[in-house]
């Protein structure tokens, strides 16, 4: 390496290292909240006071009653609730509790999700905590040896070459969720090896309820045992996170840049700016969200319950390329909070990590929160973004 070039690397892993030293997350207040359309909770409420009356045949001092109690359920009560409890607000951030698909076989994922020459395996976090995964293989090896092989997974991953995708989920469901199988043959029909797993307290993963701290350590210990097996070469590894796995992605691989073990690059799918602006946007929040005192309630605790994810203060960490993906019809995180994190990323990031590229889809796409993995251009996308990195 010309010494030039070894110098300004030099410079490039010290600089991380002291912003890395002086790291601190905190909540950033920059108020991205879509308030609804005016009149939409005033129409709501007189609709049910219409339909109370007429079709119940409530009396008028019954319904006021009732919208009282009403007020204080849900505008004192529920607040409160979840203000000072930590448990519910992990279980509203992570949703584990939420099983669909309800049946799933993951020791056949052939058979459960049509995902020939998968191996369904575990990965021990700690002596307590241990994960579920499954390895997809490229789908070359079903043109070579038929779909029900039985495969030597781990001789391939560390021979053949090929690109590994780490895939790390959002809230909810499981690692067999409809979309994400979409997603995996997407990937594996690219001749790729696609890992993805379910974080502790999902699936068949050891039953705790997990927190952002947990989560990214299952994260990243699923992903040295990728790199591992793929002896050691962390440029053939891209990371992609989709909705709340964003978070953990970007809080992964800024912890893997920091210790200089980050992947090739990392793709960021449907992804937030930060929870608190995602809790201050997201539908759930719908009703309470014009309330004066709302970050009080809903976000100001987030970050010392362990659920603070901030991907905009995290990403100027990341020393690899980053590629974001949003869809401008996302009713579940708001295109803009996209937009947000990627003008944040051009803002604060060395140019010497590779570029960070902004891939938005029209709404008339009809795309929304799950299914950008539909568009006919993802692969061509993904390769020429995967020969950026490899070129950094």
């Amino acid at each position: 390496m010309p010494n030039i070039i070894k110098e300004k690397f030099v410079k490039s892993k010290e600089k991380l290292k002291e912003k890395a030293r002086n790291f601190k997350p905190k909540e950033v207040i920059s108020k991205l909240r879509d308030k609804g359309r005016t009149g939409s909770r005033r129409l709501s409420w007189l609709l049910l006071g219409i339909f109370l009356y007429f079709y119940f045949e409530w009396s008028v001092p019954a319904i006021v009653a009732f919208y009282m109690l009403m007020v204080c359920l849900l505008f004192v009560a529920a607040p409160f609730i979840f203000k000072f409890s930590p448990y519910i607000q992990k279980n509203m951030v992570f949703l584990p509790y939420v099983k669909w698909p309800g049946i799933v076989d993951f020791d056949d994922p052939h058979g459960s999700c049509d995902l020939p020459n998968t191996k369904n395996l575990y990965v021990d976090v700690n002596k307590d905590i241990k994960v579920g995964v499954w390895h997809i293989l490229p789908s070359s090896y079903d043109l070579q040896t038929g779909t029900d092989h039985d495969h030597d997974h781990e001789g391939l991953i560390r021979d053949d070459g090929k690109t590994v995708i780490l895939y790390l989920h959002g809230n909810s469901a499981n690692r067999a969720g409809a979309h994400r199988v979409e997603l995996y043959k997407v990937l594996r029909n690219m001749d790729y090896h696609v890992i993805c797993m379910d974080y502790r307290g999902y699936a068949d993963s050891s039953k705790t309820l997990p927190n952002e701290t947990g989560v990214v350590e299952d994260a990243k210990t699923v992903y040295e045992w990728v790199v591992a097996r793929a002896g050691g070469d962390r440029d053939r590894v891209l990371v992609w996170g989709h909705s709340l796995g964003t978070g953990v992605a970007g809080h992964l691989v800024s912890l893997l840049s920091q210790e200089g073990i980050s992947p090739t690059g990392l793709v960021l799918e449907s992804p937030f700016n930060n929870i608190f602006d995602e809790v201050r946007n997201h539908p759930m929040c719908w009703v309470w969200s014009k309330m004066p005192w709302f970050d009080w309630f809903f976000t100001k605790s987030l970050a010392d319950n362990d659920v603070g994810f901030v991907t905009d203060q995290r990403i100027a960490l990341i020393d690899c390329p980053v590629l974001i993906l949003h869809a401008e019809d996302d009713a579940v995180v708001p295109y803009k909070l996209g937009v947000a994190l990627y003008e944040t990323a051009q803002s604060c990031r060395s140019p010497d990590w590779g570029p960070v590229q902004l891939q938005s889809y029209p709404s008339d796409l009809g795309y929304g929160h799950k299914y950008i993995c539909r568009d006919p251009g993802l692969p061509p996308l993904i390769r020429d973004f995967l020969e950026k990195c490899r070129n950094c």
